[in-house]
């Protein structure tokens, strides 16, 4: 029986699992959220909870305590400066775990370990999410949304907005000058 015994052993060698607890840790105080396994949060977590209230105290031997777990020294400064104010009046539990399921290779039970005032990053706002559109965003943009959604008219993907521009006053639209993808007026070919 495991009566008294502390920890998890989790496979591994006692330096293997250090170096993966000095890894989770940097992640978790890099990006603020990680997934990983239930069994690898729930011992995370009591490390995570104890580098932030030392964190809170602001001083050096805190500092060189989190520094002995946590190697990188910019982490660890984003820790003390951004990190740790945000938790100066909450007297503990800063980390929250929520199971999400199981993984597919293996059917291990995984779980989400993250600060409890996480908040996602905003998309299409200039963050870190602002990169490519999905697919069925591009799709829309090129063949528009069908008649129901929406509410009619779709606008033009950013990169087609310069070159539709609206034809001349006194020219059909059949007439409107050729443009090519730098803007500049191509000569239509005379068919007849």
């Amino acid at each position: 029986m495991r009566h008294r015994v502390h920890g998890r052993k989790l496979g591994r060698t006692t330096a293997h699992r250090t170096a993966l607890f000095r890894n989770q840790l940097t992640a978790l105080f890099t990006h603020e959220r990680i997934v990983t396994t239930v069994a690898k949060a729930k011992e995370l977590r009591p490390l995570a909870e104890r580098m932030v209230s030392l964190a809170r105290t602001g001083s050096l031997p805190a500092r060189r305590r989190v520094l002995t777990m946590v190697p990188d020294k910019l982490v660890v400064r984003r820790l003390f400066d951004e990190v740790a104010p945000r938790f100066v009046d909450r007297p503990g539990g800063y980390t929250r775990i929520v199971r999400i399921g199981k993984r597919h290779g293996d059917g291990a039970e995984l779980a989400l370990i993250e600060f409890v005032d996480y908040q996602p990053p905003k998309k299409g706002h200039g963050g870190e999410e602002a990169g490519k559109p999905s697919l069925m965003d591009r799709a829309r943009g090129m063949f528009g949304a069908r008649k129901g959604e929406g509410g009619g008219e779709t606008e033009a993907p950013a990169g087609e907005a310069e070159t539709l521009e609206a034809a001349p006053a006194g020219v059909e639209e059949e007439e409107a000058p050729l443009q090519d993808e730098n803007g500049e007026v191509e000569e239509k070919p005379d068919s007849e």
